[in-house]
């Protein structure tokens, strides 16, 4: 191993992550395998399943298989895929999607209405746990076939987050192969994967690879490189090394390891994913149901310190203090805050008869920059007496643990999310029945800014409602949010085209068709 994780036992300052050890490296050897470009993941998919597919790596392979009628750009734009057009109703309780015309599927069978009116009625059910984009208020979004390349969807009622994000971000699949399928809420499906995107799956062997081979009916023309395998290396230095010795051509890497790589020939690419990591509250935690405690909490930590101890520069990050990541349009930095302050914080500990709290906090142990963090505020806790026990696990399984509605596993917990920009979609993790709500918060203040601000026509006083909401849970003291950090990835030299196959949150690449290795 060439780098170790280095934590500061007792000076707060000796907390980071950093590196020691050789610098030697290694030129990437010249790459014989032209015909496939092999990229570094970190972890398997949660799921495969297209309708309620919501991780990054799950997503990362649906993109590669399936495509959705709209994706929505990193600048905020609509870049049409399947659609050719897309019309909302003047009254704002209807949109119209047309398709664009000769699609086809991988197996050469036609896209058509069918298809799409298909998928949405089975992702509007909320028993497959992916539906909240498509209920306003208690009723669902109703979708119609009017011709065989057009269709309607219905309102109940007006909803500009519904206008928004109703053809967005959801992967079509083919009716004619899924029809029989018994359970979309499982996190794999029966039926062998069929989709209109660049590549078709073609061996999937758990903790180990994806490999695909391209789909030469893709509507975006046929892929540069033939095959694409997504080898599963959990460990970061392991990733560094096979990038080194040009066993695999891509990763994402942290910034500590980008001085080495560059020595290695290899070019990094940086760019936000608007991200916002954070640590939560599980206000299931008969210790955390105390308003006081919970602002204590956040008073004692340093957000500055912790993001300098994971990403080095802030170069490589920006605090946050919202919901929403800074670049977000509707993102307001007039929340509370919580600056540091110890004093206050154990004045907070003391009116509420806590000065002996003891918490534990759960995170990501293959999670350098989590890891880091999470020992780092063990020790800033400490200063105003709080004891904090590290709970570090399984990133999936520990996420598993919190959807459960009764849990009080853990007090607190380390997580980040990346949702888009409309903000009703950041409703599936703070309203009280978002099916992402790991949190377990309840509010009926900020159920209504939601409910309030996704029926809002008006641009300017939607920003206004959005930005009540923001001061609402930042008040609450629920959500702790940490930092936006950049994305790195690496890439061997003979990795071209990087910048047409076009960087972007989740995802990575947004079309990975038009990669090419010379």
């Amino acid at each position: 191993m060439d780098k170790k994780w280095l934590f500061g036992l007792t000076a707060v300052v000796g907390v980071t992550l950093t590196a020691c050890g050789s610098n030697k490296t290694e030129a990437p050897k010249e790459k014989k395998d032209k015909d496939t470009f092999t990229y570094a993941i970190n972890g398997d998919p949660t799921s495969l399943n297209p309708i309620n597919v919501s991780d990054r790596w799950g997503l990362t392979t649906t993109n590669m298989i399936y495509s959705p009628l709209v994706r929505i750009e990193g600048d905020g734009t609509q870049k049409m895929e399947l659609a050719k057009e897309v019309t909302p109703a003047d009254d704002g309780k209807s949109v119209t999607v047309k398709l664009k015309d000769n699609i086809t599927w991988s197996d050469g069978e036609k896209l058509t209405a069918d298809d799409v009116v298909f998928t949405y009625e089975q992702k509007v059910k909320k028993e497959n746990g992916n539906a909240d984009s498509l209920w306003i208020g208690d009723k669902p979004v109703e979708v119609e076939k009017v011709d065989e390349t057009t269709v309607k969807f219905n309102l109940p009622s007006v909803s500009a987050a519904a206008l928004n994000n109703i053809a967005t971000e959801t992967y079509i699949i083919p009716e004619h192969v899924f029809k029989d399928e018994k359970d979309f809420s499982a996190n794999e499906l029966k039926a062998k994967a069929v989709g209109t995107g660049p590549y078709k799956l073609k061996e999937y062997k758990r903790g180990e690879y994806l490999q695909f081979e391209a789909n030469d009916t893709y509507y975006g023309g046929k892929p540069n490189i033939d095959k694409v395998t997504l080898r599963i290396i959990a460990n970061a230095d392991t990733t560094k090394v096979a990038l080194q010795k040009g066993e695999v051509d891509a990763s994402y890497i942290l910034p500590n390891n980008i001085e080495d790589i560059k020595k290695a020939d290899i070019t990094t690419y940086e760019y936000s994913e608007n991200r916002v990591g954070y640590m939560g509250v599980n206000n299931n935690s008969e210790k955390l149901k105390d308003q006081k405690v919970r602002q204590a909490v956040f008073y004692a930590l340093n957000k500055d310190e912790l993001n300098k101890a994971g990403y080095l520069s802030d170069k490589y990050y920006e605090n946050v203090y919202s919901i929403l990541p800074p670049n977000n349009p509707f993102s307001t930095d007039k929340v509370e805050k919580y600056d540091t302050d110890v004093e206050k914080s154990k004045s907070l500990l003391k009116e509420a008869g806590a000065d002996k709290l003891k918490l534990n906090i759960a995170f990501s142990s293959d999670d350098p920059v989590q890891t880091v963090q999470a020992t780092l505020m063990q020790q800033q806790l400490q200063k105003a007496g709080i004891t904090l026990e590290l709970a570090g696990g399984d990133g999936t399984a520990i996420f598993a643990e919190m959807q459960k509605p009764e849990t009080t596993k853990y007090d607190l917990f380390m997580g980040g999310y990346i949702m888009g920009n409309d903000p009703d979609l950041y409703s599936s993790l703070f309203k009280s029945a978002g099916s992402s709500n790991y949190f377990h918060y309840q509010s009926e203040a900020t159920d209504k800014l939601f409910n309030d601000g996704a029926v809002e026509l008006d641009e300017a006083k939607r920003k206004d409602i959005y930005a009540d909401l923001q001061k609402q849970i930042s008040e609450d003291a629920v959500f702790y949010p940490i930092v936006d950090s950049k994305k790195v990835l690496a890439a061997n030299k003979h990795v071209e085209n990087v910048d047409k196959a076009g960087l972007i949150p989740i995802y990575t690449f947004e079309d990975l068709s038009k990669l090419s290795i010379k």
